[in-house]
């Protein structure tokens, strides 16, 4: 059977790895640093990328490859590598393929980590971003572009405003400019949402959120199509298609095609030199939580559909926000792109403002105050008592993270358990 017409549950379970006779079922946790080989000329051909093997876990290690290509299958991609956050892969993701001098258009909703990321920390770094509304038409889209432009970056579903990304709207826009969008599929999970076949080039995820699912291990994974032609755009991307002085000359996308080509690179040149790397340990943990991933994606939608129902018929909530609901301005797109669910994640405002959010978040029982999202336990945070406290509330609002809301990660327990929480939670009031 052709591994690649494997449905998504099956490859949660059993992507990545096939033990042979006699070896392990589960797959092992190889806890070293370094290999060792017989000869220098053995290890020279791993340092020149001639052979396949490990020389030091900070490039490569087994357990990690091993889940990456469990991911790699999911998504439907050709290569893929781990890091040791969403926020690293985020930022390989985009330093990959472009430099001081660049530029990237990027959806102006995405997580505030990786908008601080891209507008302070790779500004620093001499790369300009612009920020395009996501609803934006393809005309204003098109008109972000610049001459030096890299990439186009975007999230299948924005944590926390959950708004929908337009996939191929926004694939045709930069396969027209020659150049590719990356896609952070965190929220959906490729159980839910696979951007390749909607026109998406790059893949990142934030591993620590649905993929692991038990807040056990932070991580991240980048994952690529390999249909981007980089040849064709050799100008654009000299560091893919010229020689890498650093790395004995080699031209990654030469060498190992549009397959391979930036995987390669990510991880010969930037994992070298910034050292990123995911545990063999987190590993481990991330693909326990990927066998689960199918099944457990279902409820987290599931909860997260019976709670907003809940709050949208509750007269002390003031509004809801949620794909999963017929009343939301995404439903259209969501039911594109995620037919069989979105995420597990809803936000919504409590009448009163500011005051009756905190009040009422005190009175949760069950539902535990957490930064987190995305895991087995549902989890909400009132960012204006906490992530954004130092905003008055016109700051708040311009932020777009006014001083009512509330986001609530519905987890795994009985949605009517929730909702009895939140109702005498809002009974307080």
């Amino acid at each position: 059977m052709d591994k690649k017409q494997l449905r998504i549950e099956t490859k949660c379970v059993q992507g990545g790895y096939t033990p042979a006779n006699g070896e392990p079922r589960q797959i092992p946790i190889v806890q070293s640093t370094t290999f060792k080989y017989a000869t220098s000329e053995d290890m020279g051909k791993l340092f020149d990328l001639e052979a396949s093997g490990y020389f030091y876990s900070r490039l490569q290690n087994p357990t990690c490859d091993t889940v990456a290509a469990k991911i790699c299958e999911m998504e439907g991609g050709t290569a893929a590598m781990l890091l040791s956050s969403g926020q690293a892969a985020s930022f390989f993701a985009v330093f990959n393929i472009a430099s001081c001098g660049d530029h990237v258009v990027s959806s102006a909703s995405i997580y505030g980590g990786t908008y601080n990321l891209f507008a302070v920390t790779m500004k620093k770094m001499g790369i300009e971003f612009t920020f395009v509304d996501p609803d934006c038409t393809e005309d204003e889209l098109r008109s972000a572009f610049r001459p030096n432009t890299k990439a186009v970056f975007g999230e299948t579903i924005a944590n926390p405003a959950l708004t929908v990304l337009d996939i191929e709207k926004f694939a045709k826009v930069a396969h027209e400019m020659g150049v590719p969008l990356i896609i952070d599929n965190t929220f959906a999970t490729p159980v839910n949402c696979r951007p390749f076949e909607h026109g998406a080039d790059i893949v990142t995820h934030s591993t620590t959120k649905y993929m692991d699912g038990h807040g056990t291990a932070v991580g991240g994974c980048i994952v690529d199509s390999g249909k981007f032609d980089w040849m064709a755009h050799a100008d654009k991307y000299p560091g893919l298609c010229t020689p890498d002085d650093s790395y004995h000359g080699i031209t990654y996308a030469e060498k190992f095609g549009q397959a391979g080509a930036f995987i390669t690179k990510a991880t010969a040149q930037l994992m070298r030199d910034f050292g990123c790397c995911q545990s063999p340990q987190s590993a481990f943990y991330l693909n326990l939580g990927l066998e689960s991933l199918h099944v457990r994606m279902a409820r987290h939608c599931l909860n997260a559909k019976k709670v907003a129902e809940f709050l949208e018929s509750n007269e002390r909530i003031a509004w809801v926000n949620t794909p999963e609901l017929p009343s939301n301005k995404y439903y259209a797109l969501a039911q594109k792109y995620m037919p069989n669910g979105t995420c597990g994640v809803v936000s919504f405002g409590v009448k009163g403002g500011r005051t009756a959010a905190e009040k009422f978040m005190k009175a949760l029982k069950i539902i535990a105050i957490e930064t987190h999202v995305a895991d087995a336990r549902s989890c909400c945070l009132h960012p204006a008592s906490a992530t954004h406290r130092q905003m008055n509330d016109e700051e708040l609002k311009n932020a777009g993270v006014p001083a009512d809301l509330v986001r609530l990660s519905c987890g795994l327990e009985n949605y009517q358990d929730l909702i009895d929480d939140i109702a005498q939670a809002l009974a307080t009031l």
